[in-house]
């Protein structure tokens, strides 16, 4: 019971001040059709319904599922195992994110079909999937993990200039969609489940965090390459 009340006020907390803010704004500037707002108002009352259901879904289902995967993959002292299950398990929830797919989407629509939102899709997901198996890597084998931001960051804005301008902009919008409410609780759960056992009993399973930073380089990198094919 308490947490549905929890989830009920992250709800309330997340759509009411943008709801507030267009009946503001209807009130003093925009003065929108009658229709158009009222389209509004019933899309806020299934957005929160949906929002609702879905936080309780994250928080009963797939977070503790994630960091239970992630404290038995270690246990089968198989790294190629651990590595693996990362890797489809980032393809999979980032085809699955919604933000994702809205980008996408939006993107099919402005190059006139040029970028197909299934290809985008793909190329974000593979991005993820891949730096995700790397997150496992440095989880595994306790590689710092500035090393590998650095060096993922480098090559980013090396590469960036050779790719045309508006796949450098695409490409940073694809590494923050996929910090989306599907990928990140699951991802992170996943993480902090695996270090949890990997680590030293002198380490915290806090060492599983930086994960969700580091997986976004993958997105970044894999729309930049797709820009190269596409020049």
């Amino acid at each position: 019971m308490e947490n549905i009340k929890d989830t009920f006020k992250e709800v309330a907390a997340a759509i009411l001040p943008v709801t507030i803010v267009v009946i503001i704004l209807q009130v003093t500037l925009m003065r929108l059709p009658l229709e158009a707002l009222l389209q509004f108002l019933v899309g806020v009352a299934f957005v929160s319904i949906g929002f609702f259901l879905f936080l309780l879904g994250v928080t009963a289902g797939l977070l503790p599922v994630g960091e239970l995967i992630g404290k038995r993959l270690p246990q089968t002292k198989k790294s190629w195992l651990i590595i693996g299950t990362g890797f489809l398990l980032g393809l999979a929830v980032t085809i699955a994110e919604p933000d994702v797919r809205v980008l996408a989407k939006q993107i099919d629509q402005v190059s006139g079909g040029e970028i197909s939102s299934g290809i985008l899709v793909m190329a974000v997901a593979l991005g993820l999937a891949i730096f995700v198996a790397a997150a496992m890597v440095r989880t595994i084998f306790s590689i710092p993990i500035h090393y590998m931001l650095i060096g993922g960051y480098a090559l980013v804005f090396i590469l960036s200039i050779f790719v045309p301008e508006d796949f450098v902009s695409i490409s940073f919008d694809a590494g923050g969609v996929t910090t989306g409410p599907m990928a990140v609780p699951f991802i992170l759960a996943l993480g902090v489940g695996v270090a949890s056992v990997l680590r030293s009993p002198t380490a915290d399973s806090s060492e599983g965090f930086g994960l969700i930073g580091l997986a976004s380089i993958g997105p970044i990198l894999a729309i930049m390459l797709l820009g190269v094919l596409f020049q």
